[in-house]
């Protein structure tokens, strides 16, 4: 070019689209190639001479070859696009470079200029803009790297927060600023407007919808997950808040409920209490979910060392209707629960007393003042309490159907320091003593238990092994005077558990179905010794909400490899072939049964609206839970297991032909091993079960965890012995079907288990309603269930090894 500049080639787009365009042409000459080697072929029969081949065929290959020419041109294309788009690519990030570097190149004349002109007393200003330069910097880069519109929700509920900490900061600042002026009342927060409050038919006392509130207690996917795999804490940490004087302390309202029934629990704001115009919820853990909480913020204002003298909290005006359930729910003896940093108090709902026969006295009374008594010790709240001691409650009889009660709820607030330092340095039964205290180390309980189980112990020692002794000297003996007899006839000479050696291995009956009962028996096993040493670690802190729910849901999901494994490697050893089938017998042996309890147990809280009816979104997080991590884990189990698995180890050969089983007595019948062998090991935790269902089904914490492990363990050594001495009479007797009634004799201690649940909940409770009968008996039954299969396993294994010690000892030929 005349004026020494280039001349400007085509564009990549340009470049491309002409391309495209030329493959295009070349597709269109493919087809009409094609179609006219079709014609020619047509042609070629038409014709019918004796060349036809020959000229058809030079044709065809005429057509073939353009058609060759043609494909290896649009590769040709196709590979030129390629290396245009790739081009493209390396010119956007080459331009995109320039730019940064062209950027940089400015920055760096700016700051060498800035260099210049600075002297010692701009170096401050200076380093102040580079600080607030990187800010900027940092922020285009997080809204650089961040897709637009995606993952930038606001949280409302955060912001409303800070908006009321900002508020709070600027009233402190004026009070402090105030000096003599009059001290102006506080301000009112508003009251509930009377149509926001349920109001359900008289009979049916709380069971309605909650206010539609969010629940997001149930929403918090992450939260949930990070407790549910950290529900652990270090031994003595507490998880208490610092606070400074004067800083807002959030008391949540959690739940009220039939004193006598647990398990039957509602959310606070289903009665007609003073209520905020926009209810917000606390995020909850997995295990405070499961354990029915659902926390709230409430309408006290409380200040960390502030006393309160009887504050107006809100003005109700109630209708009949709301008048009678207010009623009801007195009747019905309802607590309600609130929470102050992690700090359970309790109280009635109202008061309620009745006196005389003739003439009948029926008072029922509301409690609309509250007096909150908070102890510390330094910046941490170790002591929450509330009382009504010197109140009146309000009066609710005498209202006319269409008069309205109007009603004024105050609280106050009293603090005062504690020289405790730990919250769980507090004596037993000082919080109050609003639920009973009574669970203390109960001797009586251990000394019995212990001296069953020596007892037990001392007669399989003592008696059984010299039984034992006395039965190998006397077959070993005739075996050797009789070593020149044939085995038939030796066989015919001998009675007790030597003559069935041919038949005391041989393979049971459901084998896969047996697998699978050992195996989930070892899981649970190892799930109950797990929560156990968990305990005794201090890794359950009292002052948690449901640690051991999440526990006890996080444990069960990685112990499934357990039984996986073992239900596995054992079908497997006895000769089992379908180990598929075996896998997904063991993951649905408790599965499936614990799913339809469940249900059953929701269904009836959620018609009820009960709190302990679990939301949606907590359903389907122990869905995925046991689908991502507990049937992964069994089927991997099972499979290390298969794997591993060797021949079975039996001293023993087996005939082909199964010997006669003589007519048995009827005290060696199945069912009289199966009460003696239940009965016994629930005799020695007949005591003990009574502290743990009084904590599970009422109102007591448990902390003795290590009587509690002591008399695991007990259970378990009671149990092993037990089915060694019944499967020596059993062999004894020459019936060789020890394999299932080993499990059936010790693990029906679950069926002793039950039965005293029904006993409890009859004699030792005071529990009613349909809600807290079906959750009661529902999971009594899974319980009793759980025993069975952690009884059986230990029942199966212990006599296995007792058979194989007594006939490897045995001389046979």
């Amino acid at each position: 070019d005349s004026s020494g500049k280039k001349e400007k080639g085509p564009t990549p787009e340009e470049a491309i689209q002409k391309l495209k365009e030329t493959e295009k042409i070349l597709i269109k000459k493919q087809e009409f190639l094609e179609q006219k080697i079709q014609q020619e072929l047509q042609t070629a029969k038409k014709h019918g001479t004796k060349n036809k081949r020959v000229w058809a065929g030079s044709a065809a290959l005429q057509a073939l070859r353009r058609k060759k020419r043609l494909e290896q041109q649009l590769a040709q294309t196709d590979g030129t696009l390629s290396t245009l788009e790739f081009q493209r690519e390396a010119i956007e990030n080459a331009t995109t470079n320039a730019e940064v570097l062209r950027t940089m190149e400015l920055a760096a004349r700016g700051m060498k200029k800035a260099y210049q002109d600075m002297d010692i007393d701009k170096v401050d200003e200076l380093m102040a803009d580079i600080t607030e330069q990187q800010e900027v910097a940092q922020q285009i880069s997080d809204a650089i790297s961040r897709p637009v519109g995606f993952g930038d929700d606001v949280d409302e509920d955060e912001l409303l927060e800070e908006l009321e900490e900002l508020e709070q900061e600027e009233l402190a600042q004026e009070l402090l600023n105030v000096s003599d002026k009059e001290e102006k009342p506080p301000v009112k927060l508003p009251s509930v407007p009377s149509t926001h409050l349920p109001a359900g038919p008289g009979s049916i006392a709380l069971r309605m919808t909650i206010l539609g509130h969010p629940r997001s207690w149930s929403c918090q996917w992450l939260p949930v997950l990070i407790l549910l795999l950290g529900t652990g804490h270090e031994p003595g940490v507490e998880g208490v808040t610092h606070y400074k004087a004067g800083d807002p302390v959030i008391l949540y309202v959690n739940k009220v409920g039939p004193y006598h029934n647990p398990q039957e629990t509602y959310h606070y704001y289903q009665l007609p209490v003073c209520c905020p115009e926009k209810i917000r919820h606390k995020s909850l853990s997995l295990g405070e979910v499961l354990d029915g909480d659902r926390m709230a913020e409430s309408l006290y204002e409380i200040r960390f060392r502030e006393n309160v003298e009887k504050r107006i909290l809100c003005h109700l005006q109630l209708s009949s209707a709301q008048v009678e359930q207010l009623r009801q729910a007195i009747e019905e003896l309802y607590y309600f629960e609130f929470v102050v940093d992690d700090l359970p108090i309790r109280g009635f709902v109202g008061y309620m007393e009745e006196s005389g026969f003739l003439p009948h006295s029926h008072k029922i009374g509301l409690w609309t003042h509250l007096d909150f008594h908070l102890e510390f010790h330094g910046d941490r709240i170790i002591f929450a309490n509330v009382s009504v001691r010197d109140v009146k409650p309000h009066s609710l009889d005498g209202l006319q159907p269409d008069e309205f009660l109007r009603l004024t709820h105050t609280y106050s607030v009293r603090w005062s320091e504690t020289s405790v330092e730990h919250r769980s340095d507090r004596r037993r039964g000082d919080d109050g003593g609003f639920f009973p205290r009574t669970l203390e180390i109960h001797w009586l309980s251990i000394i019995n238990s212990m001296v069953l189980v020596f007892l037990l112990v001392g007669f399989v020692a003592v008696i059984l092994m010299r039984v034992l002794r006395n039965d190998l000297a006397r077959y070993n003996l005739d075996e050797e005077t009789t070593s020149g007899s044939s085995g038939d006839d030796f066989d015919q000479g001998d009675n007790g558990w030597k003559i069935i050696h041919t038949d005391v291995f041989r393979f049971p009956p459901y084998r896969g179905l047996l697998c699978a009962v050992l195996g989930v028996g070892a899981q649970f096993l190892a799930l109950g010794t797990g929560i156990i040493v968990m305990a005794l670690l201090g890794m359950f802190n009292v002052h948690r909400h449901g640690s051991i729910n999440s526990a006890a849901i996080l444990l069960y999901a990685l112990t499934c490899c357990i039984s996986g494994y073992v239900s596995s490697h054992f079908y497997r050893q006895i000769g089992g072939e379908r180990w598929v089938w075996n896998i997904i017998l063991t993951t649905s042996l408790f599965s499936v049964p614990f799913f339809l309890t469940w249900s059953v147990v929701n269904s009836v809280h959620w018609a009820n609206g009960s709190t302990q009816a679990l939301p949606a979104t907590t359903i389907l997080l122990l869905l995925t839970v046991w689908l991502l991590v507990g049937f992964p884990l069994t089927v991997i189990g099972g499979i290390f297991g298969k794997n591993n698995a060797s021949s079975f180890d039996a001293p023993c050969r087996t005939k082909n032909i199964a010997r006669e089983i003589p007519s048995q007595p009827w005290y060696k019948s199945t069912f009289i091993h199966m009460t003696v062998g239940g009965f016994l090991p629930f005799s020695a935790i007949s005591v003990e079960l009574y502290y743990i269902f009084a904590t599970v089904w009422g109102r007591e914490q448990y902390t003795l965890y290590g009587i509690l492990f002591f008399v695991f363990a007990i259970l378990l050594s009671v149990g092993a012995c037990i089915s060694i001495a019944l499967t020596y009479f059993q062999l004894s007797g020459e019936d060789y079907r020890w394999w299932w009634r080993s499990v059936l004799s010790v693990g029906s201690t679950g069926l002793f288990i039950f039965l005293y649940s029904v006993f409890y909940y009859a004699r030792r409770s005071n529990m009613s309603g349909a809600v807290q009968t079906v959750e009661f008996f529902g999971y009594s039954l899974l319980t009793g269930y759980i025993f069975f299969l952690m009884l059986g396993t230990i029942s199966f294994f212990s006599s296995l090894k007792f058979i194989r010690y007594i006939y490897v000892n045995l001389k046979m030929d």
